[in-house]
C-alpha cells in the first residue's frame, strides 16, 4: 500500500481560507487536527436541546462563567472545532481578540442526535488531549448525558451515562448542581 502524506492547515491558514473566499462564509466546517471539516446539519431535536440547555446553563452559571454556544474555541494550533455549548471563563471583552483557549475552558457540550458516535471517538479523544477537564454529550435520542473526565493525551479515563433524573455537578464549580432534565426540551 502506497502512504500519502497529507498536508495539515494550521489555524492562520484556516482564517485565510475563510477571509479569501476559498471556504465559504456560510459553509458549516471546523478545523480538526489539521484538517478542515464538514459540520452535520442542525436538525430541530439538536437546535432545540442546544437552545434549551444553553438557556438553561446561562441562568445556572451567571455570575461565574460565559456560555457560549456554536462558536470556536482554539485547542492548538491545528484544531478549532466550534461545539455546541462551551463553558468558558468570564473575559471583560467577550474574547473580542482571540477564541478561549483550554485553561479558559470550563465545559464543552456536544448535542447528539446523529452524531453520537462521532462524538464520542473523534471529539473525545480531541478535547482530552487538550486537557478539557469536563466533557459531555446530551444525547438527544436517549435524553442521557455521558460525561467524560481526568482526561490524558489520548482519551477520557472516566465516563459515566446520566438519566433525565439525575443531577451532575461541573468540576470548575462543584458546588452547583446541573439537573440532566433541564437540558432537554
Amino acid at each position: 500500500m502506497i502512504q500519502t502524506r497529507v498536508r495539515l492547515w494550521n489555524i492562520d491558514e484556516y482564517h485565510r481560507m475563510l477571509e479569501t473566499g476559498i471556504i465559504a462564509a456560510d459553509e458549516r466546517v471546523e478545523l480538526i487536527e489539521g484538517q478542515v471539516i464538514p459540520m452535520s446539519a442542525k436538525n430541530p431535536p439538536h437546535a432545540a436541546t442546544t437552545l434549551c440547555a444553553s438557556d438553561y446553563l446561562k441562568r445556572l452559571l451567571a455570575e461565574v462563567a460565559l456560555v457560549r454556544v456554536q462558536d470556536p474555541i482554539q485547542l492548538s494550533q491545528y484544531s478549532e472545532p466550534e461545539p455546541d455549548i462551551a463553558v468558558v471563563r468570564i473575559d471583560a471583552r467577550k474574547y473580542i481578540d482571540r477564541h478561549p483557549a483550554p485553561h479558559e475552558i470550563f465545559l464543552l457540550i456536544e448535542v447528539a442526535d446523529t452524531t453520537l458516535e462521532t462524538d464520542r471517538k473523534q471529539k473525545a479523544p480531541l478535547y482530552a488531549k487538550a486537557g478539557i477537564t469536563d466533557y459531555c454529550i446530551l444525547d438527544v435520542n436517549q435524553r442521557q448525558v455521558y460525561v467524560f473526565r481526568q482526561p490524558d493525551i489520548e482519551a477520557y479515563n472516566l465516563e459515566f451515562i446520566f438519566q433525565e433524573d439525575a443531577t451532575v455537578s461541573l468540576i470548575a464549580f462543584p458546588e452547583i448542581e446541573i439537573q440532566i432534565g433541564k437540558l432537554f426540551p
